[in-house]
C-alpha cells in the first residue's frame, strides 16, 4: 500500500509545517487538533508559511494554492483519520499526553494506518505498546523550518516492521526531505546527539568566564568553516529551550556549573525577554546580528 493520505495530529510549531510540506508535495493532508479554534489559528499560520515558501523555495502562487486545497481540518479524531495511510503525531512533548492520545487513536484509526511520532526527546519504545500496533509505529523527526532544514530522522524500535520503516523512509524523500535512517534507538537522534554537546560546551565556556559569546562563536566559525557559531544557533533554537534543558539537568544532578548556567540564562535572557531570533534579541540582535558583519571573522 502506498502512502497517499496523511493526517498530522497537532498544529503547533512543527505540526503545521509538516502538514504544509506534505500538502505542497502532493499529499492529501488532514490536520487534527483538539478544537476548531486552534485549527482556525493554524489556517492563519499557513498564510505566513506560504510567504516563506515563496521567499526560500521560489514557490509559485499556483503551487501554494494547490497545497492549501489539499489541506483539510478536523477536531474529530475518527473523522481525521478515517482515510489515513500515515498519521504523524506532533502533540505536546509530555509522555502522558502522548499515551492518552495513542489510546484514543488506537480505537478509531484504520488497521492500515502507520503511526509516526515527531518526538525529539522521547523514544518510540516508550509508546509502542500503547499504540496497539507496535509493528506499525516508529519515530519520524523533523527540524524546525523543515522546508529549509530538510532533515527527516527515521528511528524505529525493536518491534518496528522493516517494511514499515522503509516505507516511511521513502515517504520522507517524496516530501523533499533528506532521509536519515537510524539503525537503533538513540535519545536525541543524530542531530541533537551532535548539537547538544556543542551548545553545552559553549555555554560552559561562557558561564565559567573562559571567554565571551562572540569570541567563542568566532572560534568555531573560523576553525571549522561553520556558517554559525553555537550562540547564534542558540538564538535560532530559542534560549527558553536551552534554559529548560539546563534546568532539568541542574535539578537532576545538582551540578554547580549547571545551576550557575540556569541562573545566568534566567537573569540575562529569560527575565529580560531576550529569547533569541523570535524576540529580536538574544546573544545577538536581529535582523542584523553581528556575526553576519563582513568584519566579524577578522
Amino acid at each position: 500500500m502506498d502512502i497517499k493520505n496523511v493526517t498530522v495530529a497537532g498544529s503547533g510549531v512543527l505540526g503545521y509545517q509538516i502538514a504544509f510540506q506534505s500538502a505542497f508535495h502532493g499529499y492529501s493532508v488532514t490536520v487534527y487538533d483538539i478544537n476548531d479554534e486552534v485549527l482556525e489559528k493554524a489556517k492563519g499560520k499557513f498564510d505566513i508559511l506560504s510567504a516563506a515558501f515563496k521567499r526560500d523555495l521560489n514557490a509559485r502562487q499556483e503551487e501554494i494554492d494547490a497545497a492549501k486545497n489539499r489541506l483539510a481540518y478536523s477536531s474529530d479524531l475518527g473523522e481525521a483519520t478515517k482515510d489515513a495511510d500515515l498519521l504523524i503525531e506532533a502533540v505536546p512533548e509530555s509522555p502522558q499526553i502522548k499515551i492518552d492520545f495513542y489510546h484514543k487513536l488506537a480505537k478509531v484509526a484504520p488497521e492500515k494506518t502507520i503511526f509516526a511520532t515527531n518526538s525529539s526527546t522521547l523514544l518510540p519504545s516508550q509508546f509502542a505498546d500503547e499504540t496497539g500496533r507496535p509493528e506499525k509505529f516508529l519515530a519520524l523527526h523533523f527540524a524546525n523550518e523543515i522546508w529549509k532544514h530538510n532533515t527527516a530522522e527515521i528511528m524505529g524500535h525493536p518491534g518496528t516492521d522493516k517494511a514499515v520503516f522503509d516505507k516511511v523512509v521513502s515517504f520522507s524523500k517524496t516530501i523533499g526531505m533528506v532521509a536519515l535512517p537510524l539503525h537503533k534507538e538513540q535519545p536525541g537522534y543524530i542531530v541533537n546527539s551532535l548539537l547538544v554537546p556543542l551548545l553545552t560546551a559553549a555555554t560552559n565556556l561562557l558561564v565559567d568566564g573562559v571567554s565571551d559569546a562572540e569570541t567563542i562563536d568566532k572560534t568555531w566559525m573560523v576553525a571549522t568553516g561553520a556558517p554559525l557559531g553555537p550562540f547564534a544557533i542558540l538564538d535560532v533554537v530559542g534560549i527558553t529551550t536551552a534554559y529548560n534543558i539546563n534546568k532539568m539537568a541542574a535539578d537532576a544532578t545538582g551540578d554547580p556549573l549547571k545551576v550557575k548556567t540556569v541562573a545566568y540564562l534566567k537573569e540575562q535572557f529569560i527575565d529580560e525577554n531576550k529569547l533569541g531570533v523570535s524576540t529580536g534579541e538574544g546573544f545577538y540582535t536581529y535582523p542584523n546580528p553581528a556575526y553576519k558583519d563582513k568584519d566579524f571573522l577578522k
